[in-house]
């Protein structure tokens, strides 16, 4: 597998929720960076082929995974969005990588077994598009999952545009996909941000892959509080208190 997937982490937002000059992805976690449980990870996955996609304090964010040897770097100067950071990536992504996974430095609980089963799945069903999906009795701020009458993913609607009876489903989107190369490089450049927050959304190749009769599928994860996010202080405690909980120690 190692040589034929590439893992994309998101790692260039400005995070400021945290009310902090530090970047949000350099907060620590049980004494490291957050970042490098995400790089742990994807280096399992593979190897060398690990992209981070670095804007906000991006030479702080370099330093610190400067001990990650073989890591590749893409530059987002201007924070607009996931389709634009994954847009900023792909001219990184190894030739001879076939399928791309999309991680997120402020997502440190995911593990390698979770992503590996992920990625299984998707070879398996030789899909265009696999996403990793989990139900939350309170999915307050995710984006939802929008199926058809035949289980098959039609959109995802991020919490902003989602409509009241939408926000009811409990089927969210962690936003960790594995996407064939082919259909990332033919999909993303179609992605526009005519959304509320005027934003190029990486959920949007969900809408164009299913208008397209692309093969699309979700895998649904049996733990949510691998997918819990950092986007305040209250969210990294909640992170270090799981982490905690579950003895997970990454030397």
């Amino acid at each position: 597998m190692k040589n034929n997937v590439a893992v994309i982490i998101l790692a260039a937002g400005m995070g400021t929720r945290m009310k902090s000059a530090k970047a949000k992805v350099l907060h620590e976690i049980q004494g490291r960076p957050m970042i490098n449980y995400v790089v742990d990870t994807a280096r399992q996955i593979a190897g060398d082929d690990v992209i981070v996609v670095i804007g906000n304090q991006a030479e702080k964010v370099r330093a610190v995974l400067s001990d990650a040897a073989g890591l590749i770097f893409a530059y987002q100067e201007h924070q607009l969005g996931t389709g634009h950071a994954v847009l900023c990536a792909l001219p990184q992504i190894p030739v001879h990588c076939g399928h791309v996974i999309i991680l997120y430095g402020d997502v440190p609980l995911i593990q390698p077994e979770t992503i590996s089963g992920l990625l299984k799945d998707h070879l398996n069903t030789r899909r265009d598009v696999s996403l990793l999906a989990v139900e939350m009795e309170n999915p307050c701020g995710y984006g939802r999952i929008l199926l058809d009458d035949n289980s098959q993913v039609s959109a995802i609607i991020e919490e902003a545009d989602a409509t009241a009876v939408q926000k009811q489903i409990k089927l969210i989107n962690t936003g960790i996909y594995c996407i064939a190369k082919p259909f990332l490089l033919e999909a993303l450049p179609k992605v526009r941000a005519d959304n509320a927050q005027g934003e190029l959304y990486l959920t949007d190749i969900m809408a164009i892959g299913y208008q397209e009769n692309k093969n699309m599928g979700v895998v649904v994860g049996s733990n949510y509080q691998q997918i819990l996010g950092v986007n305040n202080w209250q969210d990294l405690m909640t992170v270090e208190k799981a982490m905690k909980t579950h003895c997970r120690i990454i030397s």
